[in-house]
């Protein structure tokens, strides 16, 4: 089997490895130019059909769609297939950026427009480069990372503000409440900061949260 720990495994003699990676940047940027406002999607790749996330995420990903946005997601399954269904069956440009895992991930089969990424930075590179806000359902560590990695760049102007919006006041409240009560109360962040995100509930309410800040 390939060695896994990508980055562990950059040393002398191994450099070759910065040609592929300059080749998934190249990639990413040629798939993607000219796709238009996008939101990236995130959220658990757990997430099964059936459940009340997955049908939610269906139905925001179309109402985006149809507002005329392209979707973009990890490509996998959960919530990524979610949000790559609602936007492909609404007509809608409906982006997989699948990452390459040993154990977990394949590509969901909703995505019109595929990429196909092994290391997780140039990934990250693109959900950012591409989106014009991040739309954040329930999720796990992998969530949490691009959430807290949005606000940060933004919080640190790396990139221009946009919306990141957290889906499901149930499941976000709580964080938001810790956030404030840890992070504000001990001076660690600043007031301005939570204004970075918003949570939200009602998919009409999230595209319009948008649509104040992009203009199509």
């Amino acid at each position: 089997m390939e060695k896994q720990f990508l980055i562990d495994d950059l040393k002398i003699g191994e450099a070759w490895r910065l040609f592929r990676i300059m080749g998934e940047f190249v990639e990413g940027v040629e798939v993607l130019h000219g796709l238009g406002p996008a939101v990236s999607i995130f959220g658990s790749a757990r997430i099964k059909a059936d459940d009340p996330i997955y049908q939610q995420t269906e139905k925001i990903a179309a109402l985006f769609a149809r507002n005329n946005f392209a979707v973009i997601t990890g490509g996998g399954g959960g919530v990524m297939e979610a949000a790559n269904k609602g936007a492909a069956e609404a007509g809608g440009a409906s982006v997989g950026m699948n990452i390459v895992l040993p154990h977990e991930q394949k590509p969901n089969p909703y995505a019109n427009i595929r990429v196909e990424f092994k290391y997780f930075f140039i990934r990250k590179v693109m959900f950012v480069k591409y989106a014009t806000a991040y739309i954040i359902m329930p999720g796990g560590f992998g969530t949490l990372d691009e959430l807290f990695e949005a606000v940060t760049l933004i919080q640190t102007h790396r990139i221009k503000p946009l919306p990141v919006i957290l889906v499901g006041s149930e499941h976000w409240t709580e964080l938001l409440e810790w956030i404030k009560s840890r992070l504000l109360a001990s001076r660690l962040i600043s007031a301005q900061d939570i204004d970075i995100f918003q949570i939200l509930d009602d998919p009409q309410d999230i595209v319009r949260a948008v649509q104040k800040v992009v203009i199509l």
